[in-house]
């Protein structure tokens, strides 16, 4: 927050990139969505699609937010 109130980032780029990355995430296996979909496999897939999604939802949880942060708060802040 000291860089939102002295101004050296936008408050709104740094909220922007706050939602999408906690918002990205919801189609990890422990979401609601992600639990939806890995209940709707057919049983012989559901251990697949379950390592896919933890998968997905971890490496989201890794480049998300970087890329979020370079794209909405990197330039405004420079």
């Amino acid at each position: 927050m000291p860089l939102v109130t002295t101004g050296q980032v936008s408050a709104i780029g740094l909220v922007a990139a706050l939602s999408i990355s906690a918002s990205v995430v919801d189609s990890s296996p422990f979401s609601t969505n992600g639990a939806l979909v890995v209940a709707n496999a057919g049983e012989a897939h559901q251990e697949r699609v379950y390592r896919q999604l933890m998968k997905w939802g971890m490496s989201l949880v890794v480049v998300a937010p970087l890329i979020t942060w370079l794209a909405l708060v990197l330039p405004v802040a420079g």
